[in-house]
Protein backbone atom coordinates (compact mmCIF):
# COMPACT_ATOMS: atom_id res chain seq x y z
CA UNK A 1 0.00 0.00 0.00
CA UNK A 2 1.41 3.56 -1.01
CA UNK A 3 1.40 5.35 2.05
CA UNK A 4 0.81 9.20 1.44
CA UNK A 5 3.63 12.07 2.07
CA UNK A 6 1.66 13.41 4.95
CA UNK A 7 -1.89 13.28 6.75
CA UNK A 8 -5.17 13.20 4.58
CA UNK A 9 -7.81 15.64 4.82
CA UNK A 10 -11.02 15.51 3.32
CA UNK A 11 -12.87 19.20 3.10
CA UNK A 12 -16.86 18.60 3.38
CA UNK A 13 -17.78 22.20 2.21
CA UNK A 14 -21.62 21.26 3.10
CA UNK A 15 -20.77 19.88 6.60
CA UNK A 16 -23.33 21.24 9.12
CA UNK A 17 -22.41 23.76 11.31
CA UNK A 18 -21.54 22.01 14.61
CA UNK A 19 -21.31 18.70 13.02
CA UNK A 20 -19.50 15.79 12.94
CA UNK A 21 -15.74 15.50 11.96
CA UNK A 22 -14.13 12.19 11.73
CA UNK A 23 -10.54 11.31 12.92
CA UNK A 24 -9.02 8.21 11.74
CA UNK A 25 -5.50 7.86 13.99
CA UNK A 26 -5.01 4.53 12.38
CA UNK A 27 -6.84 1.65 11.32
CA UNK A 28 -5.88 -1.98 10.55
CA UNK A 29 -4.83 -5.36 12.19
CA UNK A 30 -2.25 -3.66 14.11
CA UNK A 31 -4.07 -0.79 16.07
CA UNK A 32 -7.01 1.16 15.84
CA UNK A 33 -8.53 4.62 16.81
CA UNK A 34 -10.44 7.03 15.76
CA UNK A 35 -11.86 10.18 17.13
CA UNK A 36 -15.27 11.26 16.64
CA UNK A 37 -15.53 15.70 17.01
CA UNK A 38 -18.29 17.89 16.96
CA UNK A 39 -18.87 21.15 18.74
CA UNK A 40 -15.43 21.18 20.11
CA UNK A 41 -16.19 17.72 21.56
CA UNK A 42 -14.10 14.83 21.36
CA UNK A 43 -14.86 10.82 21.51
CA UNK A 44 -12.38 8.34 21.65
CA UNK A 45 -13.47 4.68 19.74
CA UNK A 46 -11.14 1.99 20.55
CA UNK A 47 -7.11 2.67 21.55
CA UNK A 48 -4.97 -0.32 19.91
CA UNK A 49 -2.15 2.29 19.35
CA UNK A 50 1.60 3.70 21.48
CA UNK A 51 1.01 6.30 22.98
CA UNK A 52 3.63 8.35 20.99
CA UNK A 53 1.88 7.72 17.63
CA UNK A 54 -1.31 8.58 19.66
CA UNK A 55 -0.20 11.96 20.83
CA UNK A 56 1.47 12.64 17.31
CA UNK A 57 -1.48 11.98 14.93
CA UNK A 58 -3.81 14.12 17.38
CA UNK A 59 -1.05 16.86 16.55
CA UNK A 60 -0.97 15.83 13.12
CA UNK A 61 -4.94 16.72 13.06
CA UNK A 62 -4.61 19.43 15.10
CA UNK A 63 -6.89 17.63 17.64
CA UNK A 64 -6.07 18.59 21.46
CA UNK A 65 -6.43 15.59 23.29
CA UNK A 66 -7.24 16.78 27.25
CA UNK A 67 -10.85 17.61 25.07
CA UNK A 68 -11.78 14.10 25.20
CA UNK A 69 -14.57 13.56 27.07
CA UNK A 70 -15.38 10.01 26.75
CA UNK A 71 -13.81 6.73 25.15
CA UNK A 72 -15.77 3.89 23.94
CA UNK A 73 -13.74 0.23 23.51
CA UNK A 74 -16.07 -1.72 20.58
CA UNK A 75 -14.27 -5.45 21.51
CA UNK A 76 -11.68 -6.65 23.57
CA UNK A 77 -8.70 -7.63 21.08
CA UNK A 78 -5.78 -6.11 21.49
CA UNK A 79 -5.94 -4.05 18.44
CA UNK A 80 -8.27 -2.13 19.71
CA UNK A 81 -7.31 -1.91 23.17
CA UNK A 82 -3.53 -2.08 23.90
CA UNK A 83 -2.74 0.92 24.11
CA UNK A 84 -5.94 2.27 26.50
CA UNK A 85 -3.12 2.09 29.35
CA UNK A 86 -0.35 4.14 28.35
CA UNK A 87 -2.61 6.81 26.85
CA UNK A 88 -4.35 7.21 29.80
CA UNK A 89 -1.99 7.53 32.39
CA UNK A 90 -0.63 10.04 29.83
CA UNK A 91 -3.83 11.62 29.87
CA UNK A 92 -3.55 11.84 33.41
CA UNK A 93 -0.67 13.60 33.88
CA UNK A 94 -2.01 16.55 31.20
CA UNK A 95 -4.93 16.63 33.84
CA UNK A 96 -7.63 14.71 31.72
CA UNK A 97 -9.61 11.45 32.82
CA UNK A 98 -12.18 10.72 30.47
CA UNK A 99 -14.59 7.84 31.37
CA UNK A 100 -14.41 4.66 29.55
CA UNK A 101 -17.33 2.19 28.47
CA UNK A 102 -17.47 -0.37 27.27
CA UNK A 103 -19.58 -3.76 27.18
CA UNK A 104 -19.10 -6.93 30.36
CA UNK A 105 -17.95 -9.10 28.12
CA UNK A 106 -14.96 -6.75 26.88
CA UNK A 107 -14.37 -5.73 30.11
CA UNK A 108 -13.96 -9.43 31.09
CA UNK A 109 -12.16 -10.07 28.13
CA UNK A 110 -9.26 -7.99 28.53
CA UNK A 111 -6.63 -7.98 30.32
CA UNK A 112 -5.78 -4.32 29.17
CA UNK A 113 -9.13 -2.67 30.92
CA UNK A 114 -9.18 -5.46 33.75
CA UNK A 115 -6.10 -3.87 35.03
CA UNK A 116 -7.22 -0.13 34.92
CA UNK A 117 -10.24 -0.81 37.21
CA UNK A 118 -9.83 1.40 40.47
CA UNK A 119 -7.67 3.60 38.50
CA UNK A 120 -9.62 5.00 35.58
CA UNK A 121 -13.68 5.27 35.50
CA UNK A 122 -14.23 2.20 33.97
CA UNK A 123 -18.31 1.86 32.96
CA UNK A 124 -20.04 -1.82 31.93
CA UNK A 125 -22.91 -0.27 29.60
CA UNK A 126 -24.88 -2.90 27.42
CA UNK A 127 -24.61 -3.71 23.78
CA UNK A 128 -27.78 -1.76 23.02
CA UNK A 129 -26.42 1.21 25.12
CA UNK A 130 -27.58 4.62 24.61
CA UNK A 131 -24.46 6.85 25.52
CA UNK A 132 -24.43 10.48 26.47
CA UNK A 133 -20.93 11.75 26.01
CA UNK A 134 -20.91 15.71 26.49
CA UNK A 135 -22.90 17.37 23.68
CA UNK A 136 -22.69 14.08 21.76
CA UNK A 137 -24.77 10.67 21.97
CA UNK A 138 -24.18 7.82 20.78
CA UNK A 139 -26.11 4.41 20.35
CA UNK A 140 -24.54 1.12 20.31
CA UNK A 141 -25.93 -2.10 18.62
CA UNK A 142 -24.78 -5.86 18.44
CA UNK A 143 -21.81 -6.78 15.82
CA UNK A 144 -21.24 -10.41 14.39
CA UNK A 145 -17.25 -10.94 15.52
CA UNK A 146 -15.41 -13.56 17.46
CA UNK A 147 -15.11 -11.45 20.47
CA UNK A 148 -17.10 -11.72 23.74
CA UNK A 149 -19.44 -8.60 23.23
CA UNK A 150 -18.43 -6.17 20.86
CA UNK A 151 -20.88 -3.05 19.35
CA UNK A 152 -20.68 -0.77 16.49
CA UNK A 153 -22.32 2.84 17.15
CA UNK A 154 -24.27 6.09 15.91
CA UNK A 155 -23.13 9.22 16.69
CA UNK A 156 -25.46 11.85 16.84
CA UNK A 157 -24.97 15.66 17.52
CA UNK A 158 -27.56 18.59 17.39
CA UNK A 159 -26.87 20.67 14.25
CA UNK A 160 -29.75 23.46 13.54
CA UNK A 161 -28.96 23.66 9.97
CA UNK A 162 -28.38 20.16 9.52
CA UNK A 163 -31.98 17.70 8.21
CA UNK A 164 -34.12 17.27 11.16
CA UNK A 165 -31.77 19.37 13.34
CA UNK A 166 -29.37 16.44 13.95
CA UNK A 167 -26.15 15.29 12.16
CA UNK A 168 -25.26 11.19 12.05
CA UNK A 169 -21.79 9.46 11.88
CA UNK A 170 -22.16 5.90 11.76
CA UNK A 171 -19.00 3.71 12.62
CA UNK A 172 -18.93 0.25 12.23
CA UNK A 173 -15.47 -2.28 12.13
CA UNK A 174 -15.08 -5.91 13.13
CA UNK A 175 -17.97 -7.27 11.77
CA UNK A 176 -18.65 -10.36 9.75
CA UNK A 177 -22.28 -9.43 8.57
CA UNK A 178 -24.08 -5.70 8.69
CA UNK A 179 -26.60 -6.26 12.03
CA UNK A 180 -30.05 -4.90 11.09
CA UNK A 181 -29.66 -1.66 13.47
CA UNK A 182 -26.76 -0.53 11.57
CA UNK A 183 -28.99 -0.44 9.02
CA UNK A 184 -32.08 1.53 10.55
CA UNK A 185 -29.34 3.86 12.18
CA UNK A 186 -27.09 4.95 9.55
CA UNK A 187 -29.96 5.47 7.28
CA UNK A 188 -29.60 8.65 8.61
CA UNK A 189 -25.63 8.99 8.36
CA UNK A 190 -23.44 12.07 7.04
CA UNK A 191 -20.21 10.20 7.59
CA UNK A 192 -19.84 6.74 7.48
CA UNK A 193 -17.32 4.48 8.28
CA UNK A 194 -17.37 0.75 7.76
CA UNK A 195 -15.30 -1.60 7.37
CA UNK A 196 -13.82 -2.88 4.29
CA UNK A 197 -11.26 -5.56 5.87
CA UNK A 198 -10.22 -7.69 2.65
CA UNK A 199 -10.84 -8.29 -1.28
CA UNK A 200 -12.49 -11.70 -1.47
CA UNK A 201 -10.02 -13.14 -4.31
CA UNK A 202 -6.47 -11.43 -2.51
CA UNK A 203 -7.99 -13.62 0.73
CA UNK A 204 -8.76 -16.28 -1.23
CA UNK A 205 -4.98 -16.46 -2.58
CA UNK A 206 -3.07 -14.78 -0.11
CA UNK A 207 -0.57 -16.59 2.81
CA UNK A 208 -2.99 -16.92 5.21
CA UNK A 209 -3.89 -20.67 6.44
CA UNK A 210 -7.22 -21.96 5.38
CA UNK A 211 -8.62 -22.14 9.02
CA UNK A 212 -7.56 -17.72 9.53
CA UNK A 213 -9.13 -17.49 5.98
CA UNK A 214 -12.53 -19.11 7.09
CA UNK A 215 -12.67 -17.36 10.11
CA UNK A 216 -11.74 -13.97 7.83
CA UNK A 217 -14.52 -14.91 5.59
CA UNK A 218 -16.97 -16.18 8.47
CA UNK A 219 -19.88 -13.91 9.76
CA UNK A 220 -17.77 -13.89 12.85
CA UNK A 221 -15.10 -12.38 10.88
CA UNK A 222 -14.80 -9.06 8.99
CA UNK A 223 -16.59 -7.33 6.16
CA UNK A 224 -14.63 -7.60 2.37
CA UNK A 225 -14.74 -4.70 -0.12
CA UNK A 226 -17.87 -5.89 -1.72
CA UNK A 227 -19.77 -6.65 1.13
CA UNK A 228 -19.13 -2.94 2.43
CA UNK A 229 -20.73 -2.04 -0.87
CA UNK A 230 -23.67 -4.19 -0.64
CA UNK A 231 -23.79 -2.99 2.73
CA UNK A 232 -23.81 0.88 1.59
CA UNK A 233 -26.44 -0.27 -0.73
CA UNK A 234 -28.93 -1.64 1.68
CA UNK A 235 -28.54 1.16 3.88
CA UNK A 236 -29.11 4.35 0.93
CA UNK A 237 -28.20 6.89 3.27
CA UNK A 238 -29.95 9.97 2.45
CA UNK A 239 -27.82 13.06 3.66
CA UNK A 240 -24.12 10.72 3.07
CA UNK A 241 -21.26 12.94 2.22
CA UNK A 242 -18.55 10.64 2.82
CA UNK A 243 -18.26 7.03 3.30
CA UNK A 244 -14.57 5.71 5.00
CA UNK A 245 -13.49 1.69 4.40
CA UNK A 246 -11.80 1.30 7.97
CA UNK A 247 -9.39 -1.80 8.94
CA UNK A 248 -8.10 -2.86 5.73
CA UNK A 249 -5.92 -5.61 5.97
CA UNK A 250 -2.39 -4.77 4.30
CA UNK A 251 -1.89 -8.79 3.50
CA UNK A 252 -5.55 -9.20 1.78
CA UNK A 253 -6.26 -5.62 0.27
CA UNK A 254 -5.57 -2.64 -1.15
CA UNK A 255 -6.04 0.97 -0.98
CA UNK A 256 -7.42 1.23 -4.37
CA UNK A 257 -9.37 -1.94 -4.28
CA UNK A 258 -11.44 -0.91 -1.21
CA UNK A 259 -12.04 2.53 -3.02
CA UNK A 260 -13.59 0.61 -6.34
CA UNK A 261 -15.71 -1.09 -4.10
CA UNK A 262 -17.23 1.82 -2.27
CA UNK A 263 -17.21 4.12 -5.66
CA UNK A 264 -20.82 3.04 -5.91
CA UNK A 265 -21.97 5.80 -3.91
CA UNK A 266 -24.07 8.49 -4.86
CA UNK A 267 -22.68 10.88 -6.92
CA UNK A 268 -20.94 14.08 -5.00
CA UNK A 269 -20.10 11.64 -1.64
CA UNK A 270 -16.45 11.32 -0.80
CA UNK A 271 -14.81 7.79 -0.56
CA UNK A 272 -11.69 7.29 0.73
CA UNK A 273 -10.03 4.34 2.90
CA UNK A 274 -8.49 4.87 6.25
CA UNK A 275 -4.45 3.90 6.95
CA UNK A 276 -3.16 1.83 8.93
CA UNK A 277 0.05 4.81 9.69
CA UNK A 278 -1.36 7.70 8.43
CA UNK A 279 -4.07 9.64 10.02
CA UNK A 280 -7.08 10.91 8.08
CA UNK A 281 -9.67 13.65 9.15
CA UNK A 282 -12.86 13.42 7.26
CA UNK A 283 -15.31 16.61 7.73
Amino acid sequence: MDLPAQPQRIELPDAPHGGFRLHVLASGSKGNAAIVEAGGQLVLVDCGITKKAFMERCSACGIDPTRISGIIVTHEHSDHTKGLGVVLRGLAKLGARPTVHCTPGTLGGSRELMGLQGAFDIRTVRDTAELQLGGIHAQLFPTSHDAAQPVGMAFEVAAPDAPGGFDTLGYLTDSGVLPDAAVELFARARILAIEANHDPKMLAEGPYPYPLKQRIASDAGHLSNVQSADALDRISPASLQAICGMHLSETNNLHRLARQALSGAPDGVAVAAAWQDMPLTIG
